[in-house]
């Protein structure tokens, strides 16, 4: 599958891979964030653009586009970001047309499980495979009077593919767990296995403060279940642009 970018003025745009690593789960006592598979899996799903111009911004507080005030950290420079629609909105220029293969769209959101004081990412699906347009990527402030900086090489923005129209054809269902004894028996084991661990984490010396945690997700082993299906990820491998 082919996602392109088309530069449209200027230098292409700065895009990485997205990588797992984020400062605040670093921070975590033994990182134990990174335990968590699920969260390692997402952080690293898509592709970063990053700010080329470091600047900082306020909002106070005004719907209009004077609402919010941008300044470069290097005088005269030119931000990728601006107030465009108002409403504390902080818009991103993406000098970059993509276009997907027919029948898929491109998930446009913040950067994954990365966090801004006063300022949340805004998200979007856009129809990449047939139209000529740009997209921006927009922040909402959230609080007042509280500056929000942005550093150079700081991701704004992550993208990737999805399949146009598969959410639709989902079909939700709620079902008791006893209706199928399988996953019934499955569920009371893992549930059982996960107290006693939990338990036994309070235990000096215990085989579960030598373990540290339960590795059977990450592995894709599971007692009642049987093992995960060949493509049982522990990470994501992206191709960078060219």
């Amino acid at each position: 599958m082919r996602l392109i970018c088309y530069p449209t003025s200027g230098p292409a745009p700065l895009i990485r891979t997205a990588p797992v690593e984020r400062d605040w789960m670093g921070a975590t006592p033994e990182q134990f964030a990174y335990r968590c598979l699920p969260l390692n899996i997402a952080n690293a799903h898509g592709w970063q653009i990053l700010n080329p111009i470091p600047f900082a911004a306020v909002w106070t507080g005004g719907n209009n586009t004077d609402g919010i005030i941008i300044n470069p950290a290097v005088p005269g420079a030119a931000p990728a970001a601006l107030s465009h629609f108002g409403q504390g909105i902080l818009t991103f220029h993406v000098t970059g047309l993509f276009r997907t293969e027919p029948g898929y769209d491109l998930w446009v959101s913040g950067p994954t499980n990365m966090f801004k004081d006063a300022i949340q990412p805004m998200s979007a699906v856009v129809e990449t495979d047939w139209s000529p347009f740009t997209f921006t990527m927009n922040w909402k402030f959230t609080r007042t009077n509280q500056p929000v900086t942005f550093a150079e090489g700081e991701p704004f923005c992550t993208i990737f593919p999805i399949r146009r129209g598969m959410i639709e054809q989902v079909l939700p269902e709620i079902k008791a767990m006893a209706d199928d004894p399988e996953v019934h028996e499955a569920y009371a084991k893992w549930a059982a296995d996960r107290a006693n661990f939990n338990k036994d984490l309070t235990v000096p010396g215990s085989a579960a403060q030598t373990a540290k945690w339960q590795k059977d997700y990450f592995k894709g082993t599971a007692t009642s279940f049987g093992t995960a299906p060949p493509d049982h990820r522990t990470k994501v491998k992206l191709r960078e642009f060219k």
